[in-house]
């Protein structure tokens, strides 16, 4: 029987956020999880998504508002492309005074959108940006929090084990940090692939590196570009899609965003194929 005080949480998606996070939550415990993912209308991978949550103590929903309904938190983890249609549907089933915390790596402008409709209908849009791959920290990774009910919302949740950090009020500032910080980060990653395909394939890569190293001293550049490149293998189709939405924040801007797409592009082909 579920406690007075226990937490309901529901995930919208139930990938690796939604799966990692569940794990930490419920080993913590005073929690009570359930979601609802499109992949359970697949019919080709429904049965190993749902072998998943079963084995997290997860409940199953067979719609979102089934997961929804109850929950005192509402945690949108789905990919940046659907993220302001996910939060559009939620809007018609989030009951007035729910917690609706978006976690998705959308632009600025994505995330005031969606704060918009789901703020019309009476609950409360939180705007979250997670700023690390949360495979090794888990509920522990920094998520900078945003809007009228973000220090609220993160007290909540961190004394359940998470780690978020209110950071502005207003919707779209803490996505601005993230992909701001994305752009710099995601583009060197695709800097340092190319470079160091072409110093291997040109057998300078000692000259290149030592040169990089006199001018930059405090980076091991050879192990800068093992670790980018495992990164952007593991992780590319994600980056691209977040790179994308960098794009869009700074066409939004009135800025060129073709570097923006190309290190997309690049993040894109240089992602290792799932098996």
């Amino acid at each position: 029987m579920t406690s007075p005080n226990t937490t309901r949480i529901a995930f919208i998606g139930f990938g690796e956020v939604g799966q990692r996070f569940s794990d930490d939550l419920m080993r913590g415990g005073g929690v009570a999880l359930s979601t609802f993912d499109i992949v359970f209308d697949d019919d080709a991978k429904r049965d190993a998504r749902l072998a998943r949550a079963s084995a997290l103590s997860v409940t199953p929903a067979p719609t979102a508002a089934d997961a929804a309904r109850g929950s005192h938190i509402v945690i949108s983890a789905v990919t940046a492309d659907v993220a302001e249609n996910v939060a559009r549907h939620a809007a018609g089933y989030l009951a007035p005074g729910q917690i609706y915390l978006d976690v998705n790596s959308a632009s600025p402008d994505t995330k005031r959108r969606a704060a918009d409709v789901v703020q019309a209908c009476g609950a409360h849009y939180v705007e979250g940006a997670v700023m690390a791959p949360v495979k090794v920290p888990g509920i522990k990774v920094q998520i900078l929090a945003g809007g009228p009910m973000a220090a609220e919302t993160s007290r909540w949740l961190n004394t359940l084990g998470m780690n978020l950090t209110p950071v502005s009020i207003e919707h779209g500032r803490a996505s601005a940090m993230k992909l701001c910080r994305s752009i710099m980060i995601k583009g060197l990653e695709a800097l340092i692939v190319d470079c160091a395909a072409a110093t291997k394939h040109w057998n300078v890569e000692s000259e290149v590196y030592a040169s990089l190293a006199a001018t930059f001293p405090s980076i091991d550049w050879p192990a800068l570009a093992d670790n980018m490149a495992e990164r952007v293998a593991t992780h590319g189709i994600r980056r691209a899609a977040e790179m994308r939405e960098a794009a869009e924040m700074l066409e939004c801007l009135g800025r060129d965003p073709g570097l923006a797409r190309a290190v997309a592009d690049a993040q894109q082909r240089g992602a290792r194929p799932k098996t």
